[in-house]
Formats: structure tokens, sequence, C-alpha cells
């Protein structure tokens, strides 16, 4: 009879995940599962930051577009997350925003009194568990852009664009399949969370629009037609 040599527990068993490393690794940890309502709890996390700027009055209309490539697209009319660099990381608080776990307004209490989401976490958990995140930024008198790949690796720094006189923040993300088990959004999920949220928020506008082929009949030929629809907060 032989006897196994105990496994010796030491510092190289330790393993250390840096930043959204971890979120891509342990996603059920940071947004429940990586099922259908995983998928969809990405949409709410990008939707409840330009929620957090109604809340605090300085936002009144959000528009959520499921797009036909598979991308889902949140603009909203707030003041737009700050383009300078950051005081600390030395690099555009965009980008902190995007790639920093509990990084946010959320925390110092500067920036928001009342919040939803999960604190500073949620975009950047999105763009970690996302093939591709589109950032537009309307702030300062311009608009600015900065983009991730593969998990939140920044494909430049932000970068200024044209003239702009509007605010708000435009995020468009393209959700992992290798992560997720579907990455197909269910329009009807999408419309009874925020008929809820636009009730819930008075003076807040949310509209949802799915660009995607609808399909009829038997053969499920495609008809191109898109659905949209627009929630008005309550009057009471």
């Amino acid at each position: 009879m032989t006897s196994e040599q105990p496994h010796e527990y030491g510092a190289s068993d330790i393993t250390v995940l840096e930043g959204l490393e971890a979120v891509r690794k342990r996603p059920g940890m940071y947004i429940g599962s990586t099922t259908e309502r995983g998928l969809h709890h990405l949409v709410y996390e990008v939707v409840d930051n330009s929620v957090d700027e109604a809340l605090a009055g300085y936002a009144s209309h959000i528009e959520v577009t499921i797009q036909a490539d598979g991308g889902v697209r949140v603009q909203d009319d707030g003041r737009g997350i700050p383009v300078d660099e950051h005081p600390t990381e030395h690099k555009s608080t965009v980008e902190v925003v995007m790639t920093v776990l509990h990084a946010g307004g959320k925390f110092g209490g500067g920036g928001y009194a009342v919040s939803g989401g999960l604190h500073g976490v949620g975009i950047s958990v999105v763009n970690a568990l996302s093939k591709k995140v589109i950032t537009e930024v309307h702030r300062q008198g311009y608009s600015w852009h900065i983009s991730f790949a593969n998990g939140g690796i920044p494909d430049g720094p932000l970068h200024r664009g044209k003239a702009s006189q509007k605010t708000g923040t435009i995020q468009t993300f393209y959700p992992d399949p290798e992560i997720f088990e579907t990455v197909e959004f269910d329009f009807e999920t999408l419309r009874a969370r925020f008929q809820q949220m636009a009730f819930l928020n008075k003076g807040l506008t949310i509209s949802l629009t799915d660009e995607r082929d609808q399909f009829e009949g038997v053969t499920r030929s495609p008809k191109k037609r898109m659905k949209k629809i627009k929630f008005f907060p309550s009057t009471v």
C-alpha cells in the first residue's frame, strides 16, 4: 500500500486575479449568473447609471436600442462621464470608470446622493464581460470617444472628437458569447423592466427600440420592421 504525499499548500497556490480578470473568471459573483438572466443584467447596470443621473436631476431621457448587430446601445442626456485626467490614476476618468472596479461617483458622496445598480462596479463589469464596448461622451463642448475589446482592454486612450453642444453618455456593448449561454436579448424582458423604472422615477422617460429583423409566418421570412416603445413617468 502506497501513501500519497500530502499536497503542500504554499504561496504558489494563491492566485491573484488583476482588475477585470476576476470578473471574467467568476462572473456569477457580480451579475448572478451567465444565463439569459445575467445577460439582461448587463443592460440594467448600464441603464442604472443613466437613472442615477436622472435621480440627481441632470437627465430626463434614456434611449435603449437593441441593435441588429447584436449590441445594445444606451444613451442619456445627463452630464456625461468626466473626461479630465484622474488625479491618482493618471489616465482619463472615463477609462478609469470603465476599467477599474469600485470606481465611480457613488462612494465619496460628491457625485450622487442616491443611486441604484452595483454602486460603481456595474459599468466596469459590463466592460469585462463584453467582447466590445464603445463609449461616447458629450461634455465640455465636444464629443469624446474610447473603445474596449476582449474583456475591457482599451483600444487606445480617450480622444476628443467634433464640437458638440449636447451633454450625455452613449454606451454600446456586445456581450461575450464565450461568457454567456446566450447573447440574444428578449424585448419583452426589457420592456417590463423599463416600464417599471419609468413609472417609479418621476420626470424620466425611457424609450426601447428593437432594430433586429422581425419574423413572420411559418417560413420565418424576415420583415424589416422596428419595434419601438416609449415609457413615460407616472403623473401621480
